[in-house]
């Protein structure tokens, strides 16, 4: 009898550590990134009143005779399914849309805990952080021939500043770079008039008086970011009758700057198409020396393309255009989060570039890292250590900007496991109560 009141107890607790942990779920439906978790009980060891016998010629084998010493807590289990992303239009808030954490550093450097919450904010240092931990990645990068950010992922991670780095320099300014190519494309119109000198303009002779058919204007750019306007003018000079051939005249000018060479010449062939074969007298990749009036910055070359200019009569609305690279200096306005944890600024002045990747842990047990509060985790002797990967690669997710991710929790389960663990609560007591009514009915025998 004693029995039933020690196994009731032992319900009693069990059933109390797993209220406790549906009481913890549901406190916490709403915080971000929380994982749920859940109780398994075990059974006590049983007490053995007789043993099991085997069968004989004359009598049938006999199972053992056991009492069960009540129930224990077996674990505590925590769930990392992922819970389902909620849009919050954020650029600093990011999900994970599959396996890992973020590897957040606070206190001692080195020191870092895992976290699955992505509700970053820059502090007024430049910060990336969460919850007041520095969300830590990788900095150093170099750039490949084809313009992509390549980021040094094997060396150790650290916490991500993103106005500035000891890679980097400064990065809430982007710094000017001077103009060293244009580009122009569009269309000269073969219906033009010949100019009236073109006998002159043919041996590059006097430009006086003359009305040029179109203007092209582009903005270049020199080393301290000065921008200034040089025009292209044009205008058709010679039509040679045997060949169908048509020759334009160029020139170039600005008001605050000295241009060498200033003018030339391109032809264009029955079909309307650019002829390039000819660089000795019409070159179409001219290199432009500019000088700046101000004495501000030395001469620079700016390489000009006019290969992708045509002439033809169908499209003779179309104007020649062109565009130079280069740019002045720009401040930070704001950032955004690629899939892959590519932090990417962009600036006043048009300009991007990559400030950080964000890392992302991986590990081969998750469901073996300890809460240490505060949305974090901890490595623990049965977690395993961590490998920081690039999210969406080395079997974590890729990140999902602009969202969040909400708690696993399912209220309608817990709310049955609640009712279930309520009702095994009171049959628990209801064993104690009974164990107690026939203890007592034996007492009162005595007396």
């Amino acid at each position: 009898m004693m029995t039933a009141f020690f196994s009731g107890v032992s319900g009693l607790k069990a059933q109390q550590t797993s209220l406790d942990v549906i009481g913890n779920n549901i406190s916490n439906v709403s915080t971000t990134g929380y994982k749920s978790q859940r109780v398994s009980f075990s059974d006590l060891l049983s007490q053995t009143i007789s043993g099991a016998s085997s069968s004989t010629a004359t009598k049938g084998g006999t199972n053992a005779k056991q009492i069960g010493l009540g129930v224990s807590v077996g674990s505590i289990d925590t769930l990392m399914t992922v819970g389902s992303s909620q849009s919050t239009g954020v650029a600093t808030d990011v999900s994970i849309s599959g396996d890992g954490f973020f590897i957040v550093e606070g206190g001692s450097s080195g020191e870092y805990q895992f976290t699955r919450a992505g509700n970053f904010s820059v502090d007024e240092d430049g910060n990336l952080t969460v919850g007041g931990y520095k969300v830590c990645g990788w900095e150093n990068y170099t750039v490949d021939a084809d313009g992509n950010y390549v980021y040094n992922t094997d060396k150790a991670v650290e916490s991500i500043n993103i106005y500035s780095d000891a890679y980097n320099g400064n990065k809430k300014i982007i710094a000017a770079e001077a103009s060293t190519a244009a580009t122009f494309s569009g269309n000269l119109d073969p219906a033009s008039s010949v100019a009236e000198n073109a006998t002159a303009l043919n041996a590059i002779g006097d430009t006086t008086d003359l009305t040029f058919d179109q203007t092209s204007t582009i903005t270049v750019y020199d080393a301290q970011g000065n921008s200034y306007d040089v025009a292209v003018n044009w205008k058709k000079c010679y039509v040679d009758d045997t060949t169908n051939t048509t020759s334009w005249y160029w020139e170039a000018s600005s008001s605050d700057m000295t241009i060498s060479p200033a003018s030339g010449y391109v032809e264009f062939g029955s079909d309307g198409k650019l002829i390039t074969t000819d660089a000795t007298n019409y070159n179409t990749t001219p290199t432009f020396s500019l000088t700046p009036s101000n004495g501000s910055v030395a001469t620079f070359d700016v390489k000009m393309d006019f290969s992708d200019i045509y002439s033809y009569t169908s499209s003779s609305t179309s104007k020649v255009t062109g565009t130079a690279d280069g740019y002045e200096s720009g401040e930070l306005q704001g950032i955004s989060i690629s899939t892959d944890g590519t932090i990417t600024g962009t600036y006043s002045n048009g300009q991007s570039q990559a400030l950080a990747k964000i890392a992302v842990a991986v590990f081969t047990n998750p469901e073996g890292l300890e809460k240490v509060g505060s949305n974090l985790y901890a490595v623990s002797a049965n977690s395993g250590n961590y490998s920081a990967v690039v999210a969406g690669s080395g079997g974590s997710g890729a990140l999902s900007s602009g969202t969040l991710e909400m708690s696993n929790v399912d209220l309608a389960e817990q709310f049955s496991n609640m009712m279930i663990s309520q009702r095994a609560y009171q049959a628990n007591s209801k064993v104690i109560s009974t164990a107690d009514e026939m203890l007592q009915s034996l007492i009162n025998m005595v007396g």
